[in-house]
């Protein structure tokens, strides 16, 4: 039975009791009080994430918040096991510089760096990072600069003179120990190609199983196609609470102090954004409002009502903590391995969920938190006197 693996979420761009929206076009707001996402509180999401048994933690990347690498740096100085998820954009650093940058976190965190790499659904966005490339063409140059960062964690001087990148005799000093695993995800055929060459983990946003398990048998195809086999991930938000009726009444609870303008506000955000997968997520609560609270339940506990104001993942799992681990273990029937989850607020929900049903999962014997692994198992510590030798990583790279 594959055990699966449980990573939470950091909202650098602010926390809070309400939904905090933003991101794919949707303007930055809440209906209540923010948290800013200070170091000192990020530190204590990072930690009780640790201590419930999280393995990583995914960091988002945009204008709308905190840099991921500068944050996640520093909070491995105040968590001893916890890995970052660190989501940045291949648009908007040079390949060489950003294997190095790897290189030198794995060094420096005991191998704490695992990769989003997030290609950038909005073009006005990248534009204002001087990216003037349309979608395809933000796609072609992500395949680009994953092939030469691969190749550069094998030990290869890479000379490369491609449609959009070139670099010439290119070479790490020191070489990342373990290689960090890559995610990626999208739901556009260009995002399949790329995702079925070059990532570890494929990501799709919280879609009815139906709709995930389609989406996961074509990105495997691609993936066969190219002599590969990925693992997959899944995004969402979690209400879970000791009795169903708990967990929807914190759900009334969050939107019910947002406005209909705030919405429509939203939504019309949303709809400029060019992104496959958020247009999807749209479609999951066409029609819905916040006063039709279950009428948003688009399949047993999954609920889309976050997706009215936030960009990006927008469904959350809803029920006590028993229906929760059910929904979780049908989700891993389709093949998913991996759950990326967040709640509002992230450090309240981090408890309920870890003390509500990750030891439900255990129970099942589909969970082992990663403290009670073997250190081989956990964390693979980086020697300074034996570096990763090329063909260690040869092989690492092409087991993935």
């Amino acid at each position: 039975m594959t055990q699966l693996r449980f990573h939470w979420f950091l909202p650098t761009s602010g926390d809070g009791r309400d939904i905090v929206g933003g991101g794919h076009g949707a303007v930055r707001g809440s209906a209540g009080a923010v948290r800013p996402p200070t170091v000192a509180y990020l530190g204590q999401i990072a930690r009780g994430a640790e201590q419930l048994g999280f393995e990583a933690a995914l960091t988002p990347t945009g204008t709308w918040c905190e840099d991921a690498w500068l944050t996640t740096a520093m909070l491995t100085q105040v968590t001893e096991r916890l890995k970052f998820l660190v989501a940045f954009r291949p648009g908007q650093i040079s390949p060489t510089l950003s294997a190095q940058m790897a290189s030198t976190y794995q060094r420096q965190s005991r191998g704490r760096l695992l990769l989003n790499v997030v290609t950038g659904g909005e073009s006005a966005e990248q534009r204002s990072f001087g990216d003037f490339l349309g979608k395809a063409g933000r796609y072609e140059r992500t395949g680009e600069f994953l092939d030469i960062v691969r190749r550069l964690w094998a030990g290869e001087s890479v000379t490369h003179e491609g449609e959009h990148l070139r670099v010439e005799g290119a070479k790490l000093a020191r070489l990342p120990d373990p290689v960090p695993e890559v995610y990626f995800g999208g739901s556009s055929p260009e995002a399949g190609a790329v995702a079925s060459r070059y990532s570890d983990v494929y990501l799709t946003w919280g879609e009815p199983p139906s709709a995930a398990g389609e989406k996961l048998r074509w990105v495997s195809g691609l993936a066969e196609a190219e002599g590969r086999t990925l693992r997959t991930g899944i995004r969402l938000h979690v209400i879970s609470r000791d009795t169903s009726e708990e967990a929807w009444r914190a759900a009334g609870r969050l939107i019910e102090p947002i406005s209909d303008e705030m919405i429509a506000k939203a939504q019309a955000g949303l709809a400029t954004s060019e992104s496959a997968g958020q247009r999807r997520m749209r479609e999951l609560h066409a029609g819905g409002s916040r006063k039709d609270l279950r009428d948003l339940e688009i399949y047993p506990n999954l609920w889309a009502g976050v997706g009215l104001i936030r960009g990006g993942a927008g469904t959350a799992l809803v029920g006590s903590h028993s229906e929760v681990a059910d929904r979780i273990e049908e989700y891993a029937s389709l093949g998913i391995s991996e759950f990326i989850l967040s709640g509002y607020p992230c450090l309240e929900e981090a408890y309920w969920f870890g003390e509500g049903v990750l030891p439900i999962l255990a129970g099942r014997g589909r969970w082992r938190s990663p403290a009670e692994l073997p250190a081989e198992e956990a964390i693979v510590p980086f020697s300074p006197v034996n570096p990763a030798s090329p063909d260690r990583d040869r092989g690492r790279m092409a087991a993935s």
